[in-house]
């Protein structure tokens, strides 16, 4: 009996040990690294690190407190600031417009934007990003076109408002799944009875479908915004050279600057940003069960 407990046991900790060894511990030792202990895993590292700040006993957090002194890595993370929120805000709008769309438009167009927006799903993000700059550029498709008409372009290229548009079309498909899946949970018989007393659609949404597809809206805002503050390629390759975000400076400090201290306390940060929209979702769904009556 006692065996027959234990196997199952097992496998299901197999998974638990894999992350473990794999991911916790060198994870740990990186967060000791930017502490200051640079021994045992973290000495080799060490030897190679040109900017290497040692305590004199203990630990310390000077590391972290030189970042927030440095000028260029405040510019740094309040643009991935300013992107995360922008990027979340517009990815809403445009996947609730699109889903209300979908849900309550008849005929072959919406079953056409229902197939239409999961294309971004097949196109790898580096081809999407340099199609987004050559499109956007100040020498690309829309600047030409308006040339045409006798203005001036600038384009969207290389700057932060590029990123944004960036990540539009790398997060966009998943947002509208799941918008879409949450409207289409709506019973029509709520929508007709909201109807037949004779409240406009604005009310409804409003009064009926907002307050039904909040977890969904959580779900795909803190979702994207931990997928934003740590992107690397769109923000890379569409984004401007400074400010960057924090993706792209990590890895110019440990790859370019040889600092891996500074980039591992980066890293640090850009987790405690993503543990922060964690704890969001998690009290949306704690409060979703507890409206289902499923949580005490």
């Amino acid at each position: 009996m006692q065996k027959s407990r234990l196997i199952p046991l097992l496998i299901a900790l197999l998974p638990v040990i894999v992350v473990a060894i794999f991911v916790g511990i060198p994870a740990l030792m990186a967060l000791a690294y930017s502490l200051g202990f640079i021994g045992g895993p973290n000495a080799a590292i060490a030897l190679l690190d040109q900017h290497l700040v040692t305590p004199e006993q203990g630990l310390t957090l000077k590391v972290y407190q030189d970042l927030l002194r440095d000028r260029s890595f405040l510019q740094n993370f309040w643009a991935t600031i300013w992107v995360t929120i922008a990027s979340v805000a517009l990815i809403l709008v445009v996947s609730w417009g699109l889903a209300l769309y979908i849900r309550f438009s008849h005929g072959w167009f919406p079953h056409i934007i229902s197939s239409i927006y999961l294309v971004p799903l097949f196109i790898p993000v580096v081809i999407a990003s340099y199609a987004i700059v050559t499109f956007w550029n100040a020498n690309g498709y829309v600047s030409a076109l308006v040339a045409r008409l006798g203005m001036h372009f600038p384009g969207f290229g290389y700057t932060l408002f590029g990123v944004v548009i960036g990540q539009l079309w790398v997060n966009l498909p998943f947002a509208i799944l799941m918008i879409v899946s949450g409207l289409q949970a709506v019973p029509d018989a709520l929508i007709e009875a909201a109807r037949d007393v004779g409240a406009p659609m604005s009310r409804i949404l409003l009064r009926v479908i907002l307050p039904l597809n909040i977890l969904p809206t959580v779900i795909t805002g803190t979702f994207t915004g931990i997928g934003v503050l740590g992107s690397f390629t769109v923000p890379y390759i569409i984004g401007p050279t400074a400010p960057s975000l924090l993706g792209v400076a990590m890895a110019s400090y440990f790859q370019a600057y040889n600092a891996p201290q500074q980039a591992i306390a980066m890293a640090v940060i850009v987790f405690i940003l993503a543990a922060a929209l964690g704890i969001v979702y998690v009290r949306a769904n704690v409060v979703s069960d507890r409206k289902a009556g499923t949580l005490q």
